[in-house]
């Protein structure tokens, strides 16, 4: 039990990599935006150079880690990750700190796409759902204590951030290396080369099912993600709270989530996946759809504005470890290449969020509700082109 314990917490740590490295810093956007001379639209963008190259070498991530084995691909993205983080601490200009997100970026999502791989690889059945259930409540804890660790760690320099986040990566990647088993034998391991790789792509994009799988989950995060990326405009400029009170935003917010995973956890080979989603779906668009009446019609209510979002994550999370284990589930003897897929689409869309959509909506808080309204309706559209919305009383295998 020990060592199940253990891995499960491991990997879920590698999954918290992500938002440690995006939301430890956002309440030091200000300062740096200072101490760096620069303006507020640059440092915004650091945040899209750590996800553009992050979204792309997911494409990769996967592929390798069916080759090289999951362990080496994890070992291998860290110490990318470490470099990047050293690099960040030391920037004294913008340029320096973008190439450094850059690198960190590269990096920073080899744990989580082969973490997600490695859960249907150790566990089947509804165990396989509540583990994933259990490794996002402990993924939704980080955008929750991220902002608190990043506005405690200003106090000695917006620097000591990326010192932190050095720090996390060294930590787990011993505990990687030492606890978790390597799930892919030699005999397993599929050769490497960019023809085979795009083969295996090929074949993801052939299967209809699995990319709507892998969008659904995509946009269901990236309509709660969009308030992440826009927070220190959403919080100070029109809840004005300052950096120290982000915590309004992300404890309720997480809180929702941590409640959507445990309700998944709880329900796995009790309710049918097919009428789990049905639930959740329904849930994510009544609250979405009243976030959107009352920010357009009525004014702000700091309370209020937060509720919705941390409503709306309830249903996501109950949604997302079912989602997940379907579009892994369409390809079992590449798990790690269709890790690799889902990683890419959900960065992809985020990515999009963060440079194109985010821009555009931070102008109100209506604007934001319609945002995250009309995201969510591209996440309903897609899970109703799955067999896992048809399917009836099916549980997992």
């Amino acid at each position: 039990m020990f060592f199940l314990n253990t891995r499960i917490l491991i990997l879920a740590s590698l999954t918290a990599l992500a938002p440690f490295a995006i939301d430890t810093y956002l309440p030091a956007f200000h300062i740096m935006e200072s101490e760096l001379n620069t303006n507020s639209k640059f440092i915004q963008q650091t945040l899209t150079f750590y996800l553009v190259p992050y979204t792309l070498m997911t494409l990769f991530h996967g592929a390798i880690s069916d080759s090289i084995g999951r362990i080496k691909t994890i070992k291998f993205g860290l110490i990318l990750f470490i470099i990047g983080s050293i690099g960040c601490a030391l920037s004294t200009s913008i340029e320096m700190l973008w190439f450094s997100r850059l690198l960190q970026g590269v990096g920073g999502g080899a744990g989580n796409v082969v973490a997600r791989a490695m859960v249907r690889d150790l566990y089947s059945g509804p165990t396989a759902q509540k583990v994933m259930a259990t490794i996002q409540i402990i993924f939704g804890i980080a955008p929750a204590i991220a902002p608190m660790v990043g506005g405690v760690l200003l106090g000695f320099g917006w620097q000591s951030i990326f010192v932190f986040l050095m720090v996390y990566a060294i930590i787990i990647s011993f505990f990687s290396v030492k606890y978790l088993p390597e799930t892919i034998n030699n005999e397993n391991r599929l050769s490497f080369s960019f023809l085979e790789l795009f083969t295996r792509y090929k074949n993801l994009l052939a299967d209809k099912n699995y990319i709507f799988l892998i969008l659904a989950v995509s946009f269901n995060f990236s309509a709660f993600f969009l308030y992440v990326l826009a927070s220190p405009i959403f919080l100070i400029n029109h809840l004005n709270l300052n950096p120290s009170q982000f915590g309004f935003l992300f404890i309720p917010t997480v809180t929702g989530m941590i409640m959507g995973s445990m309700i998944s956890k709880k329900t796995a080979g009790i309710i049918s996946p097919e009428k789990m989603l049905k639930f959740s779906y329904a849930w994510m668009f009544i609250i979405s759809f009243a976030n959107l009446i009352f920010c357009t019609f009525f004014e702000t209510l700091i309370w209020l504005n937060i509720l919705f979002i941390a409503l709306y994550n309830i249903g996501m999370a109950s949604a997302m470890p079912l989602i997940s284990i379907k579009a892994l589930d369409c390809f079992p003897k590449t798990r790690g290449t269709a890790a690799s897929g889902q990683a890419f689409s959900q960065m992809l869309v985020s990515s999009i969020v963060a440079g194109i959509i985010v821009p555009i909506t931070w102008s109100s808080t209506a604007t934001l509700a319609l945002g995250m309204f009309m995201i969510f309706l591209l996440g309903l559209f897609s899970i109703m082109k799955t067999l896992a919305w048809r399917e009836k009383n099916l549980f997992l295998d």
